[in-house]
């Protein structure tokens, strides 16, 4: 029996679609059905029942899974077992997971350096606008807002960073001047959708001030630091998103301060794969480094 066919039957099995699952493997979804053909051939049994929504598991791809999720953690203490890699020598897929502005401000450049110095490693980095799930290993590594659930994972605490309710400069030349949380009345904001909040460490406005209006809702935090530098109302932005644009200010800065955390989680049993830990290793040493621009002290 061919393991690669074993493969591709236990990502179609996590992922649900072709596409998905195609995606995760790179490569094209026809291949992908093709060794799921292949696999249920030799079997002589139907794995998949073929639905609108995608693929699901029949009985006999049920009672198949937990044998090919042995195999796969079999395969992986023998990886882990073998003789390390050198660290130039580092080759393979590691896939990242985080949340989009944090993902796209602050990590994407610091991988892409980082993949620079190993050209046998590949990344790939998922900056989304949502949870981005390790239990359904949507990837390798993820950072996220809540800490990471019990179980078998590997979890520490990466950084905090801080928010701050931002305006543009435009904005406040032509508004009254904003020195008390009553001086928000009347004014839009900027924020979440309320009802896609992927995290309640998003919640932030209810702390401060209930908006009287918004000027725009978005699901992507970039999406939005862009409509407040438009001077389109107020908005609660990262500081690591919105602190070094010079067409923002901060507004009411003694008063509008929020910490949140940033948790980074991989399975426990990769720890000692070397491209996965070098992986690690190097995220915790570059965000520990950009700590004064995720998290730049209080005013005075």
């Amino acid at each position: 029996m061919d393991w690669d066919n074993l493969r591709y039957f236990l990502e179609l099995a996590r992922a649900g679609t072709l596409v998905a699952a195609a995606r995760r493997l790179g490569v094209d979804h026809t291949t992908v059905a093709r060794r799921i053909q292949a696999l249920e051939k030799s079997l002589g049994a139907p794995l998949f029942a073929r639905e609108a929504g995608g693929h699901r598991l029949t009985e006999s791809g049920r009672r198949l899974q937990p044998q090919v999720e042995a195999m796969e953690r079999a395969f992986r203490t023998l990886e882990q077992s073998a003789v390390p890699l050198a660290d130039e020598d580092l080759a393979g897929l590691v896939r990242v997971g985080a949340t989009e502005g944090f993902g796209t401000v602050v990590l994407a450049p610091a991988l892409a350096s980082f993949g620079r110095r190993h050209p046998r490693l590949v990344i790939d980095l998922l900056a989304l606008p949502r949870q981005v799930h390790l239990s359904r290993r949507e990837a390798d590594i993820v950072i996220a807002l809540e800490r990471p659930a019990r179980g078998p994972v590997l979890g520490v605490r990466l950084c905090d960073y801080s928010l701050h309710l931002y305006a543009a400069r435009s904005y406040l030349a032509a508004h009254a001047p904003i020195r008390a949380r009553e001086d928000l009345r009347g004014h839009r904001f900027v924020s979440y959708v309320d009802d896609l909040l992927f995290s309640k460490e998003l919640q932030f406005l209810g702390e401060l001030y209930a908006p009287d209006a918004f000027a725009l809702r978005s699901t992507s935090v970039l999406a939005q630091h862009r409509a407040v530098q438009a001077g389109t109302g107020l908005g609660v932005l990262p500081a690591f998103v919105a602190e070094a644009d010079p067409l923002l200010a901060r507004v009411l800065p003694a008063q509008a301060r929020f910490v949140r955390s940033f948790w980074m989680s991989m399975p426990a049993e990769a720890k000692s794969v070397a491209r996965m830990k070098a992986v690690w290793d190097f995220l915790r040493e570059a965000v520990q480094a950009r700590q004064a621009q995720l998290l730049p002290p209080p005013p005075d």
